[in-house]
């Protein structure tokens, strides 16, 4: 027969605040760097919402830098359409402060205000 001990109560104890702990720390945003013109980026480094970072050209486009489009046979760099790819021995750069603002302002991986988590454990942004 099963029988109740001090240990078997601290066992619970720990199981119950784990998922507690757990279900506050699911309500807690990630927070992530903000984008800004103190800051450095490689090329092709991504953001969710604003794009790919093209270091020789100091800014962000939805496409990839030198990214080759079959159909068209030709190459994306800095917002153009070329026949060849764009070539650059630039490949780490800072935006300007007008730039990273924007891109700040375009993110689609941060929590934006709203009311936070609720016992249903649903997030509501803004």
């Amino acid at each position: 027969m099963f029988k109740r001990t001090k240990r078997t109560k601290r066992i619970r104890l720990l199981l119950l605040s784990s998922l507690a702990g757990g279900a506050l720390a699911s309500c807690t945003p990630e927070t992530k760097a903000p984008l800004s013109a103190g800051n450095v980026y490689t090329n092709n480094y991504y953001v969710p919402g604003v794009g790919y970072y093209h270091a020789p050209f100091c800014a962000w486009f939805p496409l990839p830098y030198n990214h080759f489009d079959p159909a068209k046979k030709q190459y994306f760099y800095g917002g153009q359409w070329g026949a060849s790819p764009w070539q650059s021995i630039t490949n780490i750069s800072s935006p300007s402060t007008e730039v990273a603002a924007k891109a700040e302002a375009m993110r689609a991986d941060v929590a934006r205000g709203g009311f936070g988590c609720t016992s249903g454990g649903y997030m509501m942004h803004s």
